[in-house]
């Protein structure tokens, strides 16, 4: 028997703040949480692209030691999330640790600048150098050392997780999360990702053309989803995390109840792995419709991947217009934030999560002048006080993988 799936808590680091008061403030008033690229000493000064989409405030670590001697940045952002998760819950400790509960949590790559300095003592020439590689040195870098952290901080011994899917990652991890909990092999799932802040991962775009690099001197104004004068992605660090529970388990012990996930849907282009692909994308919604048991003209609010490239934007527009027509809203999320790679798709359904709690509907930040290629969906470009019943976050990444999660707001 198919089981029902709540959220009943999130927490959010992201370049336009961590709670719903600092995050909906920057979704009502336009603020930009990107900013000028940081000087990390590697790339910065060979790269054409200067902006990232930057946590500029501090975060308390209140880890023990022996809890921080596995992490790199990446896992710091991942526990803390996912300890306030916990915190926010009100899951005791029993539960936590009883098996019933698992985790779903991942990263682009695990911790950059821990593998970087890695290979730097590898490659150093000198069996001095190679000494000073740490016995726990892989522990903080490999590509699943966010849930592997969380797992070793709080004792969870339930299923584990972890996706490493590029820009669909958090989504996967909420997905997985949701189907393991639908089938009755979980009762609760944490899921999430985090990415940490290195220029290796805008060299990498960058090289490839697809970053932004005419707004250098204007942070604030870049990216521009679906815009006219669009140049490209910005990249981004953050960590986001939520908690997915059986409903009536949720029900039974007086959870705070967000919202409903109702649908999730995965599938591959099957084809080139950079482009996106139009009828990959059509596929993805459409399987995520009939996950949720819905039909288009149920979906109020479509939260779009619009990384604010060239030829993924018209791409999505094309898919989006041709399964929903101009029914729903889409507001294109990482205008504000720019692009937090295998964190946007978590950290774009707690957005989300904020607007249905608020009955408002951002609009795309920087959505000065609609490109026509893109101009047939339904943008929002103001404000609006608006109830959002139904919402679809939907992700999109390298390899031709896509994603399309719906979620409800709870009766």
């Amino acid at each position: 028997m198919e089981r029902r799936v709540v959220i009943t808590a999130e927490s959010a680091i992201s370049p336009i703040g961590r709670s719903k008061k600092e995050i909906i403030n920057c979704l009502t008033t336009g603020i930009s949480g990107v900013k000028k690229i940081r000087d990390d000493g590697l790339l910065s000064n060979y790269i054409n692209s200067g902006v990232y989409g930057t946590i500029d405030y501090d975060i308390e670590y209140d880890f023990e030691r022996k809890y921080r001697k596995t992490m790199g940045p990446v896992s710091f952002y991942a526990c803390q999330v996912a300890k306030e998760v916990f915190e926010k819950s009100g899951l005791d400790k029993d539960f936590i640790t009883s098996g019933r509960l698992g985790v779903a949590f991942g990263s682009t790559h695990g911790s950059p600048t821990v593998q970087r300095a890695i290979y730097e003592k590898f490659f150093s020439g000198s069996k001095e150098g190679f000494s000073k590689i740490g016995a726990v040195d892989y522990l903080k870098s490999m590509v699943h050392t966010t849930a592997v952290n969380i797992t070793k901080m709080f004792g969870i011994t339930g299923r584990i997780i972890s996706s490493s899917t590029a820009c669909t990652t958090s989504s996967q991890s909420i997905g997985y999360g949701y189907e393991s909990i639908k089938f009755g092999l979980q009762d609760a799932m944490l899921c999430g990702g985090a990415d940490e802040y290195d220029t290796t991962t805008v060299a990498v775009f960058d090289n490839l053309l697809a970053c932004s690099v005419d707004f250098n001197e204007t942070p604030h104004l870049t990216p521009r989803p679906f815009d006219d004068k669009r140049d490209g992605l910005v990249v981004g660090e953050g960590a986001g995390a939520v908690m997915l529970e059986e409903y009536e388990f949720a029900k039974k012990r007086g959870a705070n109840i967000l919202a409903e996930v109702i649908g999730f849907s995965c599938n591959n282009n099957g084809g080139d792995l950079i482009l996106p692909n139009t009828e990959g994308i059509i596929r993805t919604i459409i399987a995520g419709l009939d996950s949720a048991k819905i039909s288009a003209k149920d979906v109020d609010f479509v939260s779009a991947h619009a990384t604010a490239t060239k030829m993924g934007d018209v791409i999505e527009a094309q898919a989006i217009h041709k399964v929903y027509g101009d029914s729903p809203l889409v507001t294109a999320l990482k205008g504000y934030m720019g692009h937090i790679m295998g964190t946007c798709g978590v950290l774009e359904t707690i957005f989300t999560l904020h607007m249905i709690d608020e009955g408002i509907i951002a609009p795309t930040l920087n959505l000065d002048e609609i490109d026509k290629r893109c101009a047939m969906i339904n943008h929002v470009t103001e404000l609006q006080q608006k109830d959002i019943n139904i919402a679809s976050i939907q992700n999109f990444a390298f390899g031709g993988v896509n994603t399309s999660l719906f979620i409800k707001k709870i009766e």
